[in-house]
């Protein structure tokens, strides 16, 4: 080796020694991640790391409530004009970590971003609506909209960012939020330290750092050896299961928004038929998947609004297996079984799932639970981007996949409104109902609360009779902890916000 080589090498294994030793804050809370955050803008992030992380660096206009509600967070006003203005005021005094104090002119800046044809980001469609961010004030900001939108506001769940940042902040980013970043790691760690100037006070704890373990084995050992403190929704059933047994470890659970589901693609000549789909609802055995698979870590769902919301409708149909019924209904639809109690099949149907074990399994259930009604189910497992892909194309008869973050109503038309089929929006399954479609225009441009929910909870009603998913199961969202940790609360959405006020107890 050259001694230039030498010098670099050293110069490398210096490096590599000092990422190595970044230390802890003194009265750190160490949290395990799955994966590494990718980008740490919050206008740019997507990943779920950079989202939890974001809620921890940036201060937002508005927050998400226990009741999925968009509430006012840093702003101290929040009120629409009329029917396409929503008029912002922060308070005065907010500093970013580097001091300066925050203003109308970052949180245009902030928005603006979105509406500049060069800034790249895979946020900006859901900021379609806007039409232009002005500054009215020192401390006020007002959002004019292209047409009435009673869901905007959840668009403004977004850390606010200083004017002037640019790419720089996927890795050095400046917020205002209860901690500052000390270190960005990569696929190692990200150690995060109080915000001495945060407006709500400091946190309770010393810092954080979240310490990236890709394996889940490895997560539950790190939370055995105590070498992590806390892990959020990132441990299988079955390991819950078994600290939960143990005894050694605390756990805490809370209902969570994400949605499980079957999905058709109504494209295809069979599942076209309501009567086929409802069948297969009434023959799969939820309750099992959620006992068995889930280990009671789920509850029984009704579609893609969580029973938490304001605007869920609790009388939905939800579908109580019924072999009875699923075989009266495949016999009205004219697959009448041809052996009676012989092998014989009523009709073949494949369905394509994940390649993580949970999904195989579940996958399995849902084939026994239809072959005992007369149908049999080929199944096929795929890496999840070729899962994704296939549903998107329409290369599928029957699928499983989740909603996650499922927090506003308006989903009901991202995912079910006639116009928002692939690219446009989620409705991957090309379900169409004119009824619904009206309903969910009138929520869209209604600002009246009570008749946006009268409008939601009537649209829920005719999905769901209409059968275009099978719910399957909404998600517990579980912590997993020392005993020497107080103040862990999970929220729906199993946001990271309460990490600062999670200390140690001795």
């Amino acid at each position: 080796m050259t001694p230039a080589r030498a010098a670099a090498a050293l110069g490398l294994v210096t490096l590599a020694a000092c990422r190595a030793a970044t230390p802890a804050p003194p009265g750190a809370i160490v949290v395990a991640l799955a994966n590494s955050p990718v980008n740490l803008d919050p206008g740019v992030g997507l990943d779920e790391a950079s989202q939890k992380l974001h809620q921890l660096l940036f201060s937002s206009l508005l927050a998400i409530d226990g009741a999925l509600q968009v509430v006012p967070d840093l702003a101290v006003r929040f009120a629409t004009a009329d029917s396409q203005t929503y008029v912002a005021e922060i308070p005065p005094g907010v500093r970013f970590h580097d001091g300066r104090e925050m203003t109308a002119e970052d949180v245009a800046y902030t928005f603006r971003r979105f509406l500049d044809p060069d800034f790249v980001s895979g946020r900006k469609g859901a900021y379609r609506a806007l039409g232009a961010v002005d500054v009215t004030g020192r401390y006020t900001v007002a959002f004019h909209l292209r047409a009435p939108s009673a869901s905007f506001p959840i668009n403004l769940v977004m850390g606010i960012v200083p004017v002037g940042t640019g790419p720089a902040a996927a890795r050095a980013p400046v917020g205002s939020g209860p901690y500052r970043l000390a270190a960005f790691e990569p696929d190692d760690r990200v150690t995060l330290v109080p915000h001495a100037g945060y407006f709500r006070g400091a946190p309770e704890n010393g810092g954080l750092v979240f310490k990236v373990v890709p394996d889940e084995t490895m997560r539950g050992l790190e939370l055995r050896r105590a070498s992590v403190d806390l892990v959020v929704n990132d441990l299988a059933p079955d390991l819950v299961h078994e600290f939960q047994r143990e005894g050694r470890l605390r756990v805490a659970t809370a209902d969570g928004t994400d949605y499980a589901y079957l999905g058709f693609n109504l494209r295809d000549p069979v599942l076209a038929d309501r009567r086929v789909r409802l069948a297969i609802g009434y023959a799969v055995d939820v309750e099992a998947i959620i006992a068995h698979l889930r280990r009671n870590l789920a509850r029984r769902a009704t579609g893609v609004v969580p029973s938490m919301s304001w605007a869920h409708a609790p009388d939905a149909l939800r579908f109580e297996r019924n072999l009875g019924r699923a075989r009266a209904l495949l016999d009205e639809a004219g697959y009448v079984d041809p052996d009676g109690a012989g092998p014989r099949p009523r009709l073949r149907l494949s369905l394509k799932t994940s390649t993580a074990e949970a999904y195989r399994l579940q996958a399995a259930v849902i084939q026994q639970n239809l072959a005992e009604v007369g149908i049999t189910l080929d199944l096929r497992s795929y890496e999840f981007i070729t899962l994704m892909s296939d549903v998107v194309r329409g290369n599928v008869q029957l699928y499983t996949l989740q909603f996650v973050g499922a927090t506003d109503p308006d989903m009901l038309r991202r995912a079910f409104h006639s116009s928002q089929t692939p690219p446009d929006g989620f409705n991957r399954g090309h379900y169409a109902n004119p009824a619904v479609d009206a309903l969910l225009d009138a929520a869209t441009a209604s600002v009246d609360a009570a008749e946006r929910r009268g409008l939601y909870a009537e649209a829920q009603r005719l999905i769901a009779a209409d059968a275009p998913a099978i719910p399957l199961w909404a998600k517990t969202n579980v912590a997993v902890f020392q005993p020497n940790l107080d103040g862990v609360r999970l929220s729906p959405t199993a946001d990271f916000t309460f990490l600062a006020g999670v200390s140690r107890t001795r």
